[in-house]
């Protein structure tokens, strides 16, 4: 008989909204927050490891996914072709608004690879400012390797400039024309044809795994308190209980209370 108010809607509901938040955290969130800290560690190893080693020839690297050999430093020779270029728009970089330049790269005796030649930053508002003119012919260049981005959504033109909203080689290749191999390279400090080149990103751990820990704390919390609750009103004389034949206890309202330390004031002799 104690645990017939299990069954009422109310506890139902709270029982339920307790255990899929616990599942959430359980199975959704804290993997999600461990996943992320452990991304973040394969790419700060990669940083420390790519500024520790020498570049190596891109051929060994076309083989192979870009997100296989992410933040890798590798020297290719080829000419730009400056007719495919975009502007990929609404860009940050240190804080600050910014657009990343896009140029297809024509290897010698290889793909076409799509490069990034770094930042400029906006003027008046969002325009393009004047690019730095393109070498002509050869060049041997150095780059990273990168992963490219998944937004598909086809390029625009403005102002005179291609753009984009993502790093996608499918999609600059799809509006220059050209068949640009998946992935892209982003130019270092001092390379022929660089803008402003893209800083590093920052080697901090980040709070991934704390929050991970939280969203467990979070998940045992609820549990525990639903636990609480549902030991104590299985006891007898739980705000619930109408077990034994015993009548429901009622709590007193706070006017009740006042009413009856007034009443007996009221009653009490009066101080000689």
């Amino acid at each position: 008989m104690r645990l017939r108010f299990l069954l009422r809607p109310g506890w139902l509901a709270l029982t339920l909204a307790v255990w899929v938040f616990a599942g959430a955290c359980f199975t959704l969130l804290a993997p999600w927050q461990f996943s992320r800290d452990d991304e973040r560690r394969a790419q700060n190893d990669a940083v420390t490891s790519s500024a520790r080693t020498d570049p190596v020839a891109v051929a060994t690297v076309l083989d192979r996914p870009n997100s296989d050999n992410e933040w890798r430093l590798v020297t290719m020779t080829g000419r730009y072709l400056p007719e495919g270029q975009a502007i990929a728009r609404l860009r940050t970089v240190q804080g600050e608004a910014a657009s990343e330049v896009l140029t297809p790269f024509a290897l010698v005796d290889g793909p076409t690879v799509l490069v990034d030649r770094g930042y400029v930053r906006p003027v008046d508002g969002l325009r393009v400012p004047d690019l730095k003119p393109l070498p002509e012919g050869v060049v041997t260049i150095t780059a990273r390797v990168r992963s490219g981005e998944s937004d598909n959504r086809d390029a625009i033109e403005r102002d005179g400039h291609r753009e984009v909203y993502a790093i996608n080689p499918a999609v600059v290749g799809r509006a220059a024309g050209l068949d640009l191999r998946p992935g892209y390279f982003q130019l270092t400090e001092g390379q022929p044809g660089v803008e402003e080149a893209l800083p590093l990103p920052k080697l901090d751990a980040g709070p991934f795994f704390s929050y991970a820990l939280q969203w467990i704390a979070f998940g045992v919390m609820a549990l525990g308190g639903w636990l609480y609750f549902t030991v104590r009103e299985v006891r007898p004389g739980g705000a619930l209980s109408e077990s034994g034949g015993e009548p429901k206890v009622r709590r007193k309202s706070v006017a009740e209370l006042l009413a009856e330390d007034e009443a007996e004031g009221e009653a009490a002799p009066a101080p000689r």
